[in-house]
């Protein structure tokens, strides 16, 4: 488990890292904590996150492809994949643990499509889900917060282990992509199946939450950060190339849409 920042007015951060066995379901449990400095139009770019947030603080504004307004407030919620950027703003005394899914570990913890909770924020009141209340609730007693990622990692494990098995037809599109980077023809996976891609498209975005097609963006859009962030690349026609983009002006129109901003603006965090 790591520990963030802790400086005067900083926000501080945990990390837990999730139950053995489990890396391909869930991506990490955080705890954050605000300490006064409001936060205003941090950008988050697309991902193939799914997020469930436990919130003991002040609530966050969050506008989907758009700053926020003061009626988009959130206290708890979950969330499911949207195809493109995400604005938060905050007052600064929000605090919240933070436990991040992948599309088909969120089928699995949810119980529910992901398509209703694509595109969306969901109140955990609105979710009716009593199993994740009492959870939510357990977590605000205690003010530890070693304990609240212990609790948090041993109620995640347990309620996944317990989780009937998503469609493994889905499960196997799904991580096809992955595993290609997203450079498959949507066809191709049908035949595989042998369904009709209206029907892979159709149960795509019902156990996922996007179709085929807008996963596959996210899947490149994803790899070129990575490159980007790790400097390997030359420059971004390289990375254009190697994430099986047109050129870079197509990368250019992705990152827009995807990110909010171009690529060079995305890398000095403009």
């Amino acid at each position: 488990m790591g520990r963030g920042q802790n400086s005067s007015g900083e926000p501080v951060f945990w990390y837990r890292p999730p139950a053995v066995g489990l890396n391909a379901l869930v991506s990490g449990i955080y705890g954050y904590r605000e300490n006064g400095t409001a936060m205003q139009g941090l950008t988050e770019a697309a991902s193939l996150t799914v997020p469930l947030i436990v919130n003991f603080g002040s609530p966050f504004r969050i506008g989907l492809g758009q700053p926020p307004t003061c009626t988009d407030t959130y206290g708890s919620f979950a969330a499911g994949l949207f195809a493109g950027p995400i604005v938060m703003d905050s007052d600064g005394a929000a605090e919240c643990i933070q436990i991040n899914f992948t599309p088909l570990g969120g089928r699995l913890f949810f119980g529910l499509p992901m398509s209703e909770l694509a595109d969306s924020m969901v109140a955990l009141d609105d979710l009716a889900d009593a199993g994740i209340n009492r959870f939510a609730r357990r977590l605000a007693d205690l003010n530890c917060w070693e304990a609240r990622l212990d609790l948090a990692q041993h109620f995640v494990a347990t309620r996944l282990g317990r989780a009937s098995q998503a469609n493994p037809a889905i499960g196997w599109a799904f991580c096809q992509l992955m595993r290609k980077g997203g450079d498959v023809r949507i066809g191709a996976l049908a035949e595989k199946l042998d369904w009709s891609r209206r029907r892979l498209v159709a149960s795509f975005r019902e156990e996922i939450g996007l179709p085929p097609k807008s996963v596959s963006r996210i899947i490149r859009f994803n790899a070129a950060q990575d490159l980007a962030t790790k400097g390997t690349a030359t420059g971004w026609a390289d990375i254009a190339a190697a994430c099986g983009y047109a050129d870079q002006a197509h990368l250019t129109r992705e990152f827009t849409a995807l990110a909010g901003c171009s690529p060079t603006a995305w890398r000095t965090g403009g």
